[in-house]
């Protein structure tokens, strides 16, 4: 019977969480999410699983979790612009170029893809968090008159992160501050400051 949580045992917490979190993410690269189980994490940390237990609901709480500490808190910048916002929040630390957060992504893109109870927690827990920090950005940005009223943020938003996505996975690129700088000042700003283009007029 999976171990449930009783309110009079002792949580891990602190110095022994994070061992767990990185054992997590060390056995998430060598095997995948698919072959990843709560036995092969417990011992790679040399612990119980029922301390896993007591911890995290089961294994899409686990692996989500040792991405998050992976990348660390979710803040927003705020640099005074929308393109210093956007590099400090895509120019830090725990990008693509670390092996690692490369290699986990990877796992993740395979296991929403095939695990929608990891897909609902992935998504409500990592990238809603996101999500709102991106949005927090642009409405700000837009406040300050960087951003065209009639811009679609659902749409403009994410176009950062797909493009520096799709040059790293499918192109091979290394995500390096000067790419993502290009991309904004060749892409996103202009989209940004100048809105969306107006329909050509029907010719008679």
């Amino acid at each position: 019977m999976t171990p449930v949580e009783t309110g009079t045992r002792p949580r891990v917490a602190g110095e022994r969480e994070m061992e767990i979190l990185e054992a997590t993410l060390e056995v998430l690269d060598e095997v995948g999410y698919d072959l990843l189980t709560m036995d092969a994490v417990a011992a790679r940390a040399k612990a119980s699983k029922a301390t896993l237990y007591r911890r995290w609901k089961g294994k899409p709480e686990l692996v989500v979790a040792a991405i998050m500490a992976h990348k660390g808190e979710t803040v927003v910048p705020d640099t005074g612009s929308l393109r210093g916002d956007l590099l400090a929040a895509y120019c830090g630390s725990g990008g693509l170029n670390d092996p690692l957060a490369k290699s986990v992504l990877s796992a993740v893109v395979i296991a929403m893809g095939r695990d929608p109870e990891f897909a609902e927690v992935y998504r409500r827990d990592f990238i809603g968090p996101k999500i709102a920090v991106s949005r927090a950005i642009y409405d700000r940005a837009r406040a300050r008159g960087e951003v065209h009223p009639d811009v679609d943020l659902d749409v403009l938003a994410p176009a950062l992160a797909g493009i520096v996505l799709h040059r790293a996975f499918l192109l091979g690129e290394a995500v390096t501050p000067d790419l993502v700088e290009r991309i904004l000042d060749q892409v996103v700003l202009p989209a940004a400051l100048h809105g969306p283009a107006s329909a050509p007029r029907p010719t008679v």
